[in-house]
């Protein structure tokens, strides 16, 4: 059993990938910031019990990982213990838990110890489905094999936003074409478009923001997208939806003045990141 006694035991010849699936919330966050500290890969499984929807599993950033309570309390200590404030892969489930801990009225009667399922365990434990663990285990060890293949996949994001949010994007995508590129013609890009680009591809964040919610923003199922705007990626080209960039205004206004040619001579590992995205755009939804 992993104690935080034996992390660097068990860490040892540094591991390809680390799953960790550990309940013990003092533990789990000790070997999580040691694999974070040793640039090891690590996958955080949050709590399966009180859950039996399959469809609500999501992978996201610890950053991100208030909807659960499990790894809300993961996320808060990281950061208050550790610093570390994201970075670290959480699966999740966004369901709400269908019920609470086992009663402390209900263990007035008889040793409390016995409810213990191993020695050292919490003594209150919380019912779970039995689905949900190996439900939990296919989804990580799936995360886990394709990154070992170099094939990562990118789930679905744990946002939502709202039509609004969509709507302003759309709208302020037009604006710019005509105040910028003096292009007056109908966008060659609908709402669903900027969705998916919007939600899918970006998860609301600035191209050139890390993918981590700060302390104090936004957590949880909603993020504010009200400072950011759609520009051209290539400005030679029409704003196709696989030639859109998502950026600050001053970013955006920057990009604007900025060639792609001479971009890539700036900032190539930036160019590398957007073009990937970009060809994510075009193999789901042109060829």
């Amino acid at each position: 059993m992993c104690t935080a006694d034996n992390i660097e035991q068990l860490l040892v010849g540094q591991p390809d990938f680390v799953l960790d699936a550990i309940d013990n919330i003092h533990t789990k966050v000790a070997l999580l910031a040691a694999c974070k500290q040793r640039d090891i890969s690590v996958l955080c499984v949050a709590g399966a019990g009180a859950k039996a929807d399959p469809t609500r599993l999501r992978f996201v950033d610890v950053s991100e990982s208030s909807v659960d309570p499990l790894a809300r309390a993961v996320r808060h200590k990281l950061r208050h213990e550790y610093g570390i404030q994201g970075g670290i892969p959480v699966l999740l489930s966004t369901e709400k838990p269908r019920c609470q801990l086992v009663s402390m009225v209900d263990m007035e009667h008889g040793n409390p110890l016995d409810y213990q399922i191993v020695p050292n365990f919490r003594v209150r434990t919380i019912p779970v489905l039995g689905t949900a663990p190996a439900i939990f285990g296919m989804a990580a060890a799936s995360y886990i094999l394709c990154q070992l293949a170099g094939s990562p996949y990118v789930g679905e994001p744990v946002i939502k936003l709202t039509a609004q949010q969509y709507d302003r994007a759309l709208a302020r995508l037009q604006q710019r074409e005509e105040e910028v590129f003096a292009n007056s013609e109908t966008l060659p890009v609908d709402r669903d478009d900027i969705l998916l680009l919007l939600r899918e591809v970006y998860r609301g964040f600035s191209a050139r923001a890390e993918r981590q919610v700060v302390p104090g923003g936004d957590k949880g199922l909603m993020r504010s997208t009200a400072h950011l705007h759609f520009t051209r990626w290539d400005a030679s080209k029409l704003p196709t939806v696989d030639n859109l960039v998502l950026l600050t205004a001053e970013e955006a206004e920057q990009h604007d003045r900025t060639s792609l040619a001479q971009l890539q001579l700036e900032d190539p590992l930036f160019v590398q990141k957007v073009e990937g995205l970009l060809d994510q755009v075009r193999a789901q939804l042109l060829y």
